[in-house]
């Protein structure tokens, strides 16, 4: 018999999202270049239409944690929007077991409100009571590392960096157990210990059921957080599997000097270890003896 997969959690079935941009049909796209085109007559503006995703189709189940990687303008965030139901599909279906819950870099929080309050709310707007936000507070302050050089918990966020309020952002979110958690670049902006506690947390989460989508240029992350990676292009999906076959393949085509480094540090561990081998792309395999 074989192994039972667990269930879907999410179900993306051949969407398709189409953004329309209003665009001029000459000229700058300004007050005076409108006024200008009414005193002319001429035509309204141009509506050109950006294609952000083609056909994609993915299944996601309790327990993953899938990395998004892919170059910008390649549909990484828009799926996530879509997934979290703020774009609607041009055509197509998504299909969700829970409610998602999207945690990107870009979130709203309120800069004029301290980031104690801004913690509060925050908790309050995930579906906490009062008394779970003020049970929770210290481990969320603690998590995000927002104190560790300093009181700025009680500064306004508008004088955080933006590293500073990625972290509290995540703190705040994770604080909480998602059945769905898409996140947007958040963990590409902390520290090395920063990180160790988010994919620390991103495994609670899955061992809890929960579905982790993370959307990271950092290669890095995605390759110690997921184990599973859709590589997107153009709107399509160009790899869908195994972390470490996705990402060498994307290397491979993007970045080839960084993946023949790659290959040369983990040869290197080898050769220390007394098992020195060591593989160049394009090249034959050499074992000392």
């Amino acid at each position: 018999m074989g192994t039972t997969l667990p269930d879907p959690t999410v179900i993306v079935d051949d969407v398709h999202l189409t953004y329309k941009i209003h665009g001029t049909t000459g000229g700058k796209g300004n007050a005076p270049a409108a006024l200008d085109r009414i005193l002319r007559r001429q035509n309204a503006p141009k509506v050109r239409e950006v294609k952000a995703l083609k056909g994609v189709s993915l299944v996601a189940r309790r327990g993953e944690a899938i990395g998004l990687i892919g170059s910008n303008g390649s549909g990484k965030s828009t799926l996530l929007l879509t997934i979290a139901g703020l774009l609607p599909p041009t055509a197509g279906a998504v299909y969700t077991d829970g409610q998602p819950s999207l945690l990107g870099v870009n979130a709203a929080l309120m800069s004029d409100l301290t980031g104690e309050r801004n913690v509060i709310l925050g908790c309050l707007a995930a579906g906490m009571s009062r008394a779970e936000a003020k049970e929770k507070y210290e481990d969320i302050v603690a998590f995000s590392g927002i104190n560790d050089r300093g009181d700025f918990i009680s500064l306004p966020m508008r004088t955080y960096s933006s590293g500073m309020s990625a972290r509290l952002r995540f703190a705040i979110a994770a604080a909480k157990t998602h059945d769905v958690l898409l996140i947007d670049e958040a963990l590409a902006t902390g520290d090395a210990a920063f990180r160790r506690r988010s994919e620390a947390r991103i495994k609670e989460l899955r061992s809890n059921a929960g579905t982790v989508f993370l959307v990271s240029h950092s290669l890095g992350v995605v390759r110690e957080t997921c184990e599973r990676t859709i590589w997107l292009e153009s709107g399509h999906i160009l790899a869908d599997g195994d972390t470490e076959a996705v990402v060498d393949a994307y290397q491979a085509r993007n970045d080839p000097e960084g993946r023949r480094k790659r290959l040369l540090a983990m040869a290197a561990e080898q050769a220390s270890a007394g098992q020195a081998t060591t593989t160049e792309p394009g090249g034959p395999a050499r074992a000392s003896g």
